[in-house]
């Protein structure tokens, strides 16, 4: 998922976005309330981060922003030090759908996170699987099917299609990629990030007719976009 962070201390902002990089999404820092903005008039996000205290304006007037004219259904979390019952009052009742006080507990961040993220985009299919199209990730065996058909995928094939699936019409750099699934392993080389993609292509037959399309971008990394059927 793509997840946008707002907050004006690069090192808090690094944190949260090491931690939901971590977990396998694609995050944006801003350090304004107005350049998030900007951004997000532009640019699709399936969740936002809000620190309160920013330049410009503060996070609970970008919320409300958000709510009034862009979504009344956008997952929104507040991670700040304002901890008074008051301030997390005036937050749920602007719209946030949760609330954090510093410091973070990567766990409980974590948690919180894939909890609205699940609840914001139910997954079809049983407990355990994640479904796309006619594509069904089975977590708990590592199975990976083609319409019910299952196709040979080693463990890092898995988990990298799932990554892809997961930030589908998101650009995915080569650094992205590497800490996700390779743990930030820097003896990883280039060339095997590639070849596991031109493998996961081939083997899930990432093509138009199947609905899907994995390409390559000069200078950026991948995105996997999901086409007309």
């Amino acid at each position: 998922m793509k997840i946008a962070v707002l907050d004006d201390d690069p090192s808090q902002a690094g944190l949260i976005c090491e931690i939901l990089t971590a977990s396998g999404h694609v995050c944006h820092a801003f350090g304004n309330g107005k350049e998030i903005l900007a951004q997000l008039d532009k640019e699709r996000y399936d969740m936002l981060v809000l620190d309160w205290q920013v330049p410009d304006l503060s996070g609970l007037e970008v919320l409300r922003r958000v709510r009034h004219k862009l979504s009344g259904t956008l997952p929104v979390l507040f991670v700040t030090n304002r901890s008074s019952e008051e301030d997390i009052v005036e937050a749920l009742a602007a719209g946030a759908d949760d609330y954090m006080v510093n410091p973070i507990r990567p766990g409980e961040l974590t948690a919180r996170v894939q909890a609205m993220l699940r609840r914001a985009y139910p997954v079809q299919g049983t407990s355990g699987n994640m479904v796309f199209g006619d594509y069904a990730f089975e977590m708990r065996s590592g199975l990976l099917t083609l319409a019910g058909k299952p196709i040979d995928a080693t463990q890092k094939e898995f988990e990298l299609a799932l990554f892809f699936f997961n930030n589908v019409d998101c650009l995915l750099s080569r650094a992205q990629i590497l800490e996700v699934v390779w743990s930030r392993d820097i003896n990883t080389p280039s060339r095997t990030i590639d070849t596991h993609v031109s493998r996961i292509r081939s083997k899930l037959q990432l093509r138009p007719e199947n609905g899907y399309r994995l390409h390559s971008v000069y200078g950026g990394g991948y995105r996997l976009e999901r086409l007309p059927r």
